[in-house]
Order: C-alpha cells, then sequence, then structure tokens
C-alpha cells in the first residue's frame, strides 16, 4: 500500500507557508473560474513572424520552469502543453498604480517554479532575437508544492541531465512527463500510432466493437488469468486474458469484419517486454484467410511507420528495420532447421522432448508437442529475426483457435509477426468446425490436468455459437505495447505504458 504521508522537506515547507502567506493578501491559488486560454507555446513560435498582427492581445497558461528575478523586471519560462515560451514580466505593467504587491510580494518572494499561472499580454522579439511575451497580466491558478526535479538545459531547450531513475520515473509519471518532454512526445506518437491502425481498419469496413473484461471462463489465449469474485452472482470471474471468443461471436452475429483495442490481463511475469496488464488489438474478417491477413498486416505496418517517421525505416537501438512491404515468410519447422539444423517437423512428442534436451532448451513433463516446439522455436529461432518476418504453418497442438492447414496433414494456418527478435502479431485462419474446436478444447483440458496451467478453459457459450455457423475468417492479435517499443524506439515496455505496475511503495 503506497505512503500517503511523508515528512515535508524545507522547501516543502517553505512552500505551504508561502501558500498562506498567498492566501492572507486574498488571494486564492487554486481559484475556480475558466483562464480564457487563446494560444498556445508552439502557435506562438511557429506562426509569429508571419503575421505578427495576430499576437497583441494574447492569453496563455502553464507552469513556471524557469525565473530570472532582475530587480524591476524579469524573465521567466512558461510550459503549456506544446511546448515553452520565454516570458517578460516588468513591474510597473503588472503595477501601474501606487500598490506593488503583486509584483514585488506575490512574484517576485511568493511565486516558485512549477506553479501554474496565467498570463496576457503581446509578443515581441528580444534584442537577443528571442520571441517572447511581455506580460501585461498575471494570475496564480494553482500553487506547486511539491518541487520538480532541476534539468538543465541550454539556449536550444534541449536538456543535458534530464531525471532518468526509473523508480521515480515510472511512479511518478505526472512529474516525469513535465520535466522530460522527450517521454511526452513518445506517447503522443503511439496515439498517432493507434489512430493509424483505426483509420486503416475503417478504411477496410470494419466496426469497432467492445467486449466484456470480466469473463466468467478466460479464453481465447494459453494464459495464468487474474481470479476474482463476482458477489451478485457469487461465482468465480476472470480478468480478460483475450477477447477473441466473443470478437468471433459477433461474426457469427452476421458482423463481416469487427475489431477492439483491448486491454488484457495476464497473471504471469514482468520483464522489459511483459507487463500484467497490457493493450492489444484484436481483428476478424469473415471470407478471408490468413494470407489475405499477411497482406493487410504487412500494409498497415508500413502506414504506420511512415506516419510517424516519414520513411518506411524505423532505427531501434542501434539496428535499422525496414517496414516496407512485402515482408519475408517462413515455416515454423524450417526456421527451427534453419537455426539449429534439426529436422523436428515429423518427430513424435518423446522424440521432440529429446530433441530440446539435447540443444539444452529446457522443458518439463507438462509440456506437450505444442508447447515443446513452441520452447525450442522461443530459444534457438526467435531473436534472428530482426528484420519483419512471418513464421508460418504452426503444429495442430499449438493453436486450438486455428484452422487445419488445407494441404499440409498436422499443420495450422497460422502465423506470427516477428520484428526485432520479438513476436509483434499472432493470426490465424479461424477454425469454425464445431466439432473440432470441441476436440481441441478438450486436449486443452489434458494438458492442464497435466499441470498446465495456461491451457485454456472450455467455453460452451463459444462452442453453441459455432455450432450455428461461423464464416470462413481471418482473425489476428496485435500487441500494441510491444508495437510502440518497436516503432518508437523504446527499450522497455514501461517506456510506452503511462502507469506500468510497480511494487507498492515502502512505508
Amino acid at each position: 500500500m503506497s505512503t500517503l504521508t511523508h515528512t515535508l522537506s524545507e522547501q516543502e515547507t517553505i512552500r505551504r507557508q508561502k501558500l498562506e502567506e498567498i492566501r492572507r493578501l486574498g488571494i486564492d491559488p487554486y481559484p475556480a473560474e475558466m483562464f480564457p486560454v487563446n494560444v498556445t507555446a508552439a502557435d506562438i513560435h511557429e506562426n509569429y513572424e508571419r503575421d505578427k498582427t495576430n499576437y497583441k492581445d494574447i492569453s496563455i497558461a502553464g507552469r513556471l520552469r524557469e525565473i530570472r528575478i532582475m530587480g524591476n523586471a524579469s524573465f521567466a519560462r512558461l510550459q503549456d502543453a506544446s511546448g515553452s515560451i520565454q516570458i517578460y514580466l516588468r513591474r510597473d505593467d503588472l503595477c501601474p498604480g501606487e500598490d506593488k504587491t503583486l509584483y514585488n510580494t506575490v512574484f517576485k518572494k511568493l511565486i516558485d517554479l512549477g506553479d501554474i499561472i496565467g498570463v496576457r499580454g503581446y509578443v515581441f522579439t528580444t534584442q537577443v532575437g528571442e520571441i517572447s511575451i511581455h506580460v501585461t497580466e498575471f494570475k496564480l491558478l494553482c500553487k506547486s508544492l511539491r518541487p520538480l526535479p532541476v534539468v538543465k538545459t541550454d539556449a536550444s531547450g534541449e536538456a543535458h541531465d534530464a531525471v532518468s531513475d526509473p523508480e521515480f520515473r515510472y511512479r511518478q509519471r505526472y512529474a516525469d512527463l513535465v520535466i522530460n518532454p522527450a517521454v511526452k512526445e513518445a506517447f503522443i506518437k503511439r496515439t498517432k500510432m493507434v489512430n493509424t491502425i483505426r483509420d486503416h481498419l475503417n478504411d477496410l469496413g470494419l466496426l469497432e466493437v467492445d467486449t466484456p473484461v470480466l469473463q466468467s471462463i478466460p479464453g481465447g489465449a494459453a494464459a495464468r488469468p487474474f481470479a476474482t469474485h463476482h458477489n451478485a452472482l457469487d461465482i468465480p470471474f476472470y480478468m480478460r486474458i483475450a477477447n477473441e471468443l466473443y470478437l468471433k461471436r459477433l461474426i457469427v452475429g452476421g458482423f463481416d469484419g469487427v475489431y477492439e483495442f483491448s486491454r488484457n490481463f495476464r497473471n504471469e511475469g514482468m520483464d522489459r517486454t511483459h507487463n500484467p496488464e497490457f493493450t492489444v488489438l484484436e481483428f476478424y474478417v469473415a471470407y478471408k484467410d490468413y494470407e489475405w491477413m499477411m497482406n493487410v498486416t504487412e500494409v498497415m505496418f508500413e502506414k504506420i511507420a511512415l506516419a510517424l517517421h516519414g520513411t518506411t525505416d524505423v532505427q531501434v537501438g542501434d539496428k535499422t528495420i525496414s517496414f516496407a512491404a512485402p515482408f519475408k515468410r517462413i515455416t515454423i519447422y524450417d526456421a527451427i532447421k534453419e537455426h539449429t539444423g534439426v529436422d523436428v517437423s515429423q518427430m513424435n512428442e518423446d522424440q521432440l522432448r529429446d530433441a530440446c534436451n539435447s540443444l539444452h532448451v529446457h522443458v518439463d513433463k507438462t509440456m506437450g508437442h505444442g508447447k515443446l516446439v513452441d520452447a525450442l522455436f522461443g530459444e534457438k529461432c526467435e531473436g534472428n529475426y530482426i528484420q519483419p518476418t512471418f513464421i508460418i504453418d504452426y503444429p495442430v497442438e499449438m493453436s486450438p483457435l486455428t484452422k487445419k492447414h488445407r494441404s499440409k496433414a498436422g499443420l495450422v494456418e497460422r502465423f506470427e509477426l516477428m520484428v526485432n527478435g520479438k513476436e509483434l502479431a499472432n493470426a490465424y485462419s479461424e477454425l469454425n468446425d464445431p466439432i473440432d474446436q470441441r476436440e481441441r478444447f478438450e486436449e486443452q483440458v489434458k494438458l492442464k490436468e497435466r499441470g498446465d496451467d495456461e491451457a485454456m478453459f472450455i467455453d460452451y457459450d463459444f462452442l453453441r455459437a459455432l455450432e450455428y455457423g461461423m464464416p470462413p475468417t481471418a482473425g489476428i492479435g496485435i500487441g500494441i505495447d510491444r508495437l510502440a517499443m518497436t516503432m518508437l524506439n523504446q527499450p522497455s515496455i514501461q517506456d510506452v505504458l503511462f502507469f506500468p505496475q510497480m511494487r507498492p511503495e515502502k512505508q
């Protein structure tokens, strides 16, 4: 449980004393009335030189990030949502009468870095050529009681000692966003990425939908769920691990194409690429197959790269990854053979376990044929696929929701998209044979009985839906957080989540 109180630092104590002094002067440090903002810092920087007439009476608000008191005049830097701009305050402009309290006492002595203020005035260019605001009125909008970490910047505004401590940055993201502009830019680009995807799917004629987060059967993936209890129904419920089975129900119901950006929850490990709460895009389109889905996916990824970077080449760490379509395609068995020299395509479970052991891939007795192949590929192959590559045609045991391959016995029509050594997407020609699906679920139950706590539950209502008939369908799941890591060149999933899970603060 997070601590709600702490011993005040000297600076925090002084700020509280200033707060009381402001109130004694009759100034509300947290006023209720709206402040009429009519311009942003970015707008001024971009357009002032082109048309100076529009900036003779401006009103702007933001957080003070720098203050330089110079006697009866001062310079400060105001930061709003769009960027920052220099402001110039002169005592006699702010206090034209005899009473100079607003400048001499309030601004010079009681205002701190981090305070949020609103100013009115006009834009001008200083003698050194910096576009600035000459302030004629200023109003305190919010007194900050906790000082922000100080980040030094050069004349261009570039930070040279930005706070990098992850404990601070991830736990106090609100402060991180204020002091590290590049962090805010990454999240803006994440939203642009999601909007690009949404536009692409809307152009395909798909319908955006919502499906339940609380489910009585956690279906659609092999994962360990979070369990809870539904008091009104007095039964166990689970947080969603995937939305696949609900979206397929909608295909049964007559929608030709549906998609959802869903928050999913898996009660598993945490590392640089996994967070227990994460975002997945899934979409399903009737009368299509996994070949069609590969074509659509590579075009979509190409569009994302162009939207974010203006090029299909994306820098990820020390690598340049090309998202120009088409992407390479290789079967999972050929990938294993390519990177281990071992052909496992005809091996039974015992032979496959022996092969894993001989290649020093850790396995245990709970793992069936599908998990053994998965472990072998993950350990020996996955990290080698840096450029976008579709790994296709998986063994049937790995894919209980996937249609059997039209021409290759023992395989299913499935692909995973590998980029920079990680899976970014998983897609199928969806299984729509209800008898086959029931048998696959029953095999999952046997795996669960062997100790595999990630094996799927049987969703009898989903089987009932399939019995009404689901048209041939292509479906895909894309990890939005991992995709953001790749497209935005962020090394950790925590850097693309506003509020990643963390251990509680120590009391």
